[in-house]
C-alpha cells in the first residue's frame, strides 16, 4: 500500500500541502484557482443577456445551459473536496468559490443593461448564487476533510500524563 504522506508520487498528489515545499504549495494552490476561474469561464459563457433567436420572435436565448451549470457544479465540488483534503480549512474557499464568484460579479457588472432584465436586482442574484458556491464548497471541503488521515500527537498525552 502505498504511504500517503510518502515521497512518491501518491505523496505529492494526496499528502498535506502544509508538508510540501513552499513553491509547490503555492504552484498547487495557483492551479486549483485556474481550474476554478477557467471552468467558470468554459461551463458559464460571458454573454449572459437573453436576447431574441431572430427579429420578431418572443422566444429569448441565452448561451447558459442546464448542463453547464451542472458541470461546473461537479467541477468546483471536486476541487473542494480535493483542496479541503490536502490543505487548511480556509483554503478551499478562497481558491474554489472565490473566483466563480469575482467571474460572475465582474460578468453581471459590465453589462451596460441591467443583465437579469429588471432594475439592478443583479446583485441580490449575486450573493444568492455566491452563497450557494460557498456553501457547497465548505460541505465538499469538510466531506474531503474526514477523509484526511491526521498523525496522532502525543504532546497532550505527555503534559495530561497518561502516557
Amino acid at each position: 500500500m502505498t504511504e500517503i504522506t510518502g515521497n512518491g508520487t501518491t505523496g505529492k498528489l494526496l499528502g498535506p500541502l502544509g508538508t510540501r515545499p513552499w513553491a509547490e504549495r503555492w504552484l498547487t494552490r495557483a492551479l486549483g484557482v485556474a481550474v476554478a476561474s477557467a471552468s467558470y469561464v468554459v461551463c458559464v459563457p460571458g454573454d449572459l443577456r437573453n436576447r431574441a433567436e431572430s427579429a420578431g420572435t418572443t422566444q429569448e436565448t441565452t448561451p447558459v445551459t442546464g448542463v453547464g451549470v451542472v458541470a461546473l457544479g461537479v467541477v468546483l465540488l471536486l476541487l473542494a473536496a480535493y483542496f479541503g483534503y490536502r490543505d487548511s480549512r480556509g483554503w478551499p474557499l478562497l481558491l474554489i468559490a472565490a473566483p466563480p464568484a469575482v467571474l460572475m460579479y465582474v460578468s453581471l457588472r459590465t453589462h451596460p443593461d441591467p443583465p437579469d432584465g429588471f432594475a439592478n436586482v443583479w446583485p441580490l442574484s449575486w450573493a444568492f448564487f455566491t452563497l450557494v458556491i460557498a456553501a457547497g464548497v465548505l460541505v465538499m471541503a469538510g466531506v474531503g476533510r474526514a477523509f484526511r488521515v491526521e498523525e496522532e500527537s502525543m504532546e497532550g498525552l505527555a503534559s495530561a500524563g497518561l502516557r
